[in-house]
């Protein structure tokens, strides 16, 4: 569930074969938030968590096809190269024949050391979940057949980064509105979503399904197309800063659903079943997300990084316990029906987002389409991750 994306049109990757051999990897649900779990102490600074590895240590990574995840890593090095830590490594990687396997594979060795992720608890297991792009059907003005907005950023959101105040709390921003002379929370869903809406006026498009446009929050981005054939890229701009809260949970809490049962599909079945109790559900989570244009013509939709995304090789991360752009090597399995096939390959860190919390912890962009919305919505598996920074990249104190 990662937000900053545009538009793409690619169709989600075929899982491989089954093999005999497994990595320690199982279906399970997710653990409680990382602040809350065991007496270690949370990190104070970015990357503390990470120890050093090898690269003996990553199943099948001698399988990996190099040539299909460097495009993936070019893209990142387009968001990288002004930044010292990359500049070196992102310089040699033009030089290297993108259709040469040995030599791909002998830069990574070359210019990076392999380091293993954990959580706070010390567990090197976590959650890997996936995301999508949604196609909505829309319209430039309200009509009866398009009744949902999407709203862009209110003007009277306000943003405090609390780094420029706290610099022990990097990454954190809290958002509210001004009331008087005191900053308040900002409007919830329940009050945005009400008849008189407060944010009236600040619709951006229209669409025809109010689930389809709770989803688009939640995958951060979309397409909305017009019925002139139009497709307007849409992405994730800005948050109304309350928690997020998964209505799926919320249905199996109520015995509405089983956890089986609470996927994407599952969560839109109920609530077509139910139009009576469908604006409750969605009002269970306040959290609410704006939307901007985003640019047309690109290979991909752009991640929080700015650079265009890859289905099957882009994720999302916390990227205070993993450096945004780099690479990535995922040892997990593919959701259900396939979970006994391996998912052993090299990711790039290229996108965040509001409920990607941890050190192990990834969400993998698989396009766009209804094939991609299965995979993601069915994808919540355990597994390992791997980042790969250059030689020079100076890590805090450990």
């Amino acid at each position: 569930m990662a937000f900053g994306l545009a538009g793409c049109q690619s169709a989600a990757p075929i899982p491989p074969k089954k093999s005999a051999s497994k990595p320690s990897v199982t279906t399970t649900a997710e653990k409680p938030d990382l602040a809350t779990q065991g007496s270690r102490p949370v990190p104070t600074s970015p990357y503390a968590l990470l120890t050093p590895a090898s690269w003996t240590e990553m199943p099948g990574v001698d399988n990996e096809n190099w040539v299909a995840s460097w495009a993936a890593w070019l893209q990142s090095c387009q968001g990288l190269r002004k930044k010292p830590d990359w500049q070196a490594v992102c310089a040699a990687a033009p030089t290297v024949k993108g259709d040469d396997a040995n030599a791909i594979k002998a830069y990574w060795q070359q210019y990076f050391n392999v380091y293993a992720t954990q959580q706070v608890e010390g567990t090197q297991q976590g959650l890997i979940t996936g995301y999508y792009q949604p196609v909505l059907k829309g319209a430039r003005a309200a009509s009866e057949r398009y009744p949902v907005p999407l709203y862009k950023v209110p003007a009277d959101l306000i943003t405090v980064n609390l780094s420029n105040l706290f610099p022990d709390l990097k990454y954190k921003r809290v958002r509210g509105r001004v009331q008087g002379q005191t900053l308040v929370p900002y409007y919830t869903r329940t009050e945005i979503e009400q008849q008189q809406s407060p944010l009236l006026g600040n619709e951006l498009l229209w669409v025809n399904d109010a689930v389809e446009a709770f989803f688009l929050q939640v995958q951060g981005s979309g397409i909305v197309e017009l019925e002139s054939g139009e497709r307007i890229p849409v992405g994730y701009a800005d948050q109304n800063g309350h928690p997020y809260q998964s209505i799926g949970k919320v249905l199996v809490e109520r015995g509405e659903l089983t956890a089986s049962e609470a996927s994407m599909q599952g969560i839109k079945t109920w609530g077509q079943q139910h139009p009576d109790q469908l604006q409750g559900l969605l009002n269970a989570n306040p959290s609410y997300v704006f939307f901007k244009l985003l640019p047309t013509g690109l290979s991909g939709p752009l991640g929080a990084l700015g650079v265009p995304l890859t289905p099957a090789r882009s994720i999302a991360v916390d990227p205070f316990y993993i450096p945004l752009g780099a690479p990535v090597y995922m040892a997990t399995t593919y959701p259900y029906p396939n979970s006994d096939a391996l998912l052993q390959q090299l990711m790039v860190a290229q996108d965040t987002g509001g409920a990607i919390k941890g050190g192990v912890r990834a969400d993998i962009y698989w396009g766009d389409g209804e094939a991609a919305g299965k995979l993601a919505g069915a994808m919540r598996q355990q597994g390992q991750l791997w980042v790969w920074l250059p030689k020079t990249f100076k890590l805090p104190q450990q």
